[in-house]
């Protein structure tokens, strides 16, 4: 069975199968205002030379908010983090991939082979304040506003945005 890691801090992705590192690749991540989500996800729709050429020649979509791994009509941003999210890679390797892998494949996003960088990210649900976010997290509102340079005052943050957490 296949398996894909995908190490951040190391902008590559690398092809398991049989628990066994079969190939690895160089890629492009998500910018700091829109980055690469990290946790455990599977692939739940590929396809091939999709309409909007900036993807590539395939497809391979991770989450339900469109996040997927690519290719590119820009070869020479892999290694950046510069995309919205998404993971690009030269489109031979992504061609390469995409022929083994399935609907259902396991997708592993961390930081880095440790998983420790300082911080997690969360996602700002309804209801939310920074006091609330900051007291389940055993940490701090000037914390929270010291790491999130983003957010401007205790009261600018909205649901579905993204926030750093202290680790």
């Amino acid at each position: 069975m296949a398996k894909i890691l995908i190490v951040l801090n190391e902008r590559m992705l690398y092809l398991y199968q049989n628990n066994k590192i079969i190939s690895s690749f160089p890629v492009a991540i998500g910018k700091e205002s829109t980055p690469t989500p990290t946790g455990n996800f599977s692939i739940i729709n590929k396809t091939k030379n999709p309409y909007n050429k900036a993807l590539g020649s395939r497809w391979m979509q991770f989450t339900h908010k469109m996040h997927g791994i690519h290719g590119t009509n820009k070869p020479w941003l892999i290694g950046q983090a510069v995309s919205h999210g998404c993971v690009r890679m030269y489109n031979k390797d992504a061609e390469f991939v995409y022929k083994r892998i399935d609907i259902g494949t396991p997708v592993e996003i961390k930081y880095n082979h440790n998983n420790s960088r300082g911080f997690l990210y969360y996602t700002v649900k309804n209801g939310d304040t920074l006091y609330k976010i900051a007291k389940n997290h055993n940490t701090t509102v000037n914390k929270l506003l010291k790491i999130n340079k983003q957010i401007k005052n205790k009261n600018s943050i909205y649901p579905g945005q993204l926030i750093k957490i202290p680790d």
